[in-house]
């Protein structure tokens, strides 16, 4: 699998750890979004997270819909 260049792994593994903190399977975060009238299936959210490709408006949708109302960038 290839490599994803490092902003792009900053944004999935950002996404992913708010999920983790949550204990939130793809399919919760399906639920959670068409809970705020965005609709994405289970699939997408998943393929989108493994490309490390997706829009901010996507990020922001996820973090809304999981209840991540801060997040820390960096550990300095």
């Amino acid at each position: 699998m290839k490599e994803l260049p490092e902003w792009e792994k900053k944004v999935q593994t950002l996404l992913k750890v708010e999920m983790a903190k949550r204990s939130l399977t793809y399919k919760q975060v399906s639920e959670k979004l068409a809970e705020i009238g965005v609709v994405e299936s289970e699939p997408n959210i998943r393929k989108k997270l493994s490309r490390g490709t997706f829009s901010a408006v996507f990020l922001i949708q996820c973090l809304e819909a999981i209840g991540c109302r801060s997040l820390q960038l960096s550990d300095g």
